[in-house]
């Protein structure tokens, strides 16, 4: 059984939601990334539905999910309010959270703030907070393949994300990376959620509210103090499932997670950055054999 609900949630924002499977089987909660919707999952809910509940949100600002103003509702904290007031909404305790993307990092973070809520993760091409922020400061490859932040940063972009300037942002998202299996009904859904008033400027304002500093290829920027601190880690079984051909998201971000993520398993496919839509089959291979 799947369903879309729309659920109000503690934090004061509507989240439609696609729910599906057995409410008595173990929960599993989906977060989709940027700039997409819970369709990331498309390919892999009806497998895990088999004998798990599953849990795939539209995020805040996506779709037709409620697109608080500002750029500071857009604050990690905020986001993992929201999908521990989703697990609340739904009687859900303990939880396996997956994320792609800006999901990956929410799954992150929430694994890192409330392991009390996060039983066990499964990061799909999502950097680690610690990891991703050193190597912009250290990897040279890494820091120029994510200028792509800044520009995300200015506000004067999103005048253009409307008609035909929607065309183009589909292409230069996933024309490169993804275009055979993000096509016909699939790429006209996104067109209409991005076309949802104020749906841009609330989805490119995730990439505004995060804290993660993006110096300028040759840039001399001063290092974020926590970077030469211990940093916690992620107490959780942890799978991580990376598309080697991520031109955004390099191997760097993947090779040093054994210090940070103890209980560590990693699996590599041969895709690029949504590896969700390129090859569901492998992905769904790789989180059974883990286990889940």
């Amino acid at each position: 059984m799947t369903d879309t609900r729309r659920l109000s949630l503690s934090t004061g924002v509507e989240l439609d939601v696609q729910i599906a499977g057995d409410p008595a089987a173990p929960p599993v909660i989906l977060l989709h990334g940027f700039p997409e919707s819970h369709r990331t999952w498309r390919g892999i809910v009806p497998d895990l539905a088999r004998d798990h509940y599953v849990i795939a949100p539209d995020q805040r600002g996506y779709a037709r999910s409620s697109k608080p103003e500002g750029v500071d509702s857009y604050s990690a904290d905020k986001i993992v309010a929201d999908l521990v007031a989703l697990a609340d909404a739904l009687d859900i305790d303990r939880f396996t959270l997956v994320g792609h993307d800006w999901g990956g990092a929410v799954a992150w973070m929430a694994a890192l703030t409330r392991p009390d809520r996060v039983a066990r993760l499964v990061i799909v091409n999502a950097p680690h907070p610690y990891l991703f922020q050193r190597a912009l400061f250290d990897d040279p490859a890494q820091r120029r393949a994510s200028q792509y932040i800044t520009r995300f940063r200015d506000t004067g972009i999103d005048r253009g994300l409307v008609g035909e300037g929607l065309e183009r942002f589909f292409g230069s998202t996933f024309v490169q990376h993804a275009a055979s299996a993000i096509a016909g009904a699939d790429k006209a859904a996104y067109l209409d959620e991005w076309a949802q008033p104020g749906a841009m400027t609330a989805m490119l304002n995730w990439y505004r509210a995060s804290t993660v500093v993006v110096p300028a290829p040759d840039e001399d920027a001063p290092r974020p103090a926590f970077l030469d601190r211990p940093f916690p880690p992620v107490t959780q079984d942890t799978l991580v499932i990376w598309g080697t051909r991520d031109t955004a998201l390099l191997p760097v971000l993947v090779d040093d997670l054994g210090p940070y993520v103890p209980k560590l398993s990693v699996e590599k496919i041969d895709a690029g950055h949504f590896v969700t839509w390129e090859k569901p089959d492998a992905v769904v291979a790789a989180m059974r054999r883990w286990g889940i």
